[in-house]
């Protein structure tokens, strides 16, 4: 049996559908961590794959780039690298899951509200429509800088807020101060004189040497 060109599209479209959803459940089910992060990079290729047949190949590229080449890789550095508890980490997916499963249940039944309009209602189609450039006489990363610049540019620069925000809360929620650490002082190190730079020490034969006469003024505190 030969397929045709939709016919190729459609089988492509149901493939990487198909495998996309599954890796996303493997993401949540696995148990190793590690095989998580391996499986989130395969949910990423396949979301990158449904971009292309979408004929927005920007976004497949900025997917697969962004997200598998920078933010993928370090969850799976991170993971590899810290000392996982996996006994405990399994008492906490046991105690977090009926919460987790209501959580779930609440995000289908707003994937479904919202599937439920969408064919229900006929103008958010065409709303969307008539802020979109023409395909015909711009590409996509055209036709998406457009619209993130002009059309929704005081929601993208929200959402950089909202980010912003949540990077510096995360930077003031995991900044500790460690007691007894020295820090350097640039500022009296470069202040020091010449005749500061050295110090002689007359020691008595058969007497020890305290080590702070030997301390640079402005090295460390």
């Amino acid at each position: 049996m030969t397929l045709d060109a939709a016919g190729l599209v459609s089988f492509s479209f149901y493939l990487f559908a198909a495998i996309t959803v599954a890796s996303g459940l493997l993401v949540i089910t696995a148990r190793n961590p590690v095989h998580s992060v391996l499986w989130l990079i395969l949910a990423f290729f396949s979301s990158a794959g449904l971009f292309v047949l979408l004929g927005a190949e920007f976004l497949a590229m900025l997917l697969v780039i962004v997200y598998v080449g920078a933010v993928a890789v370090l969850f799976l550095f991170v993971v590899m690298m810290l000392d996982i508890d996996f006994v405990r980490l399994r008492e906490g997916f046991q105690q977090y899951l009926p919460f987790g499963l209501i959580i779930a249940g609440i995000l289908v039944g707003e994937l479904i509200t919202l599937g439920g309009v969408w064919q229900a209602v006929g103008d958010v189609s065409a709303n969307l429509a008539d802020k979109a450039p023409d395909a015909t006489e711009v590409d996509n990363t055209a036709a998406l800088g457009q619209l993130i610049y002009t059309q929704y540019i005081f929601i993208f620069q929200t959402a950089g807020m909202v980010l912003l925000v949540a990077m510096i809360g995360a930077i003031v929620l995991t900044l500790r101060s460690r007691p007894g650490v020295k820090k350097q002082n640039i500022g009296r190190q470069n202040a020091r004189r010449p005749d500061e730079a050295f110090r002689l020490v007359d020691v008595e034969s058969g007497q020890g040497v305290d080590p702070s006469a030997f301390r640079q003024t402005g090295d460390r505190e």
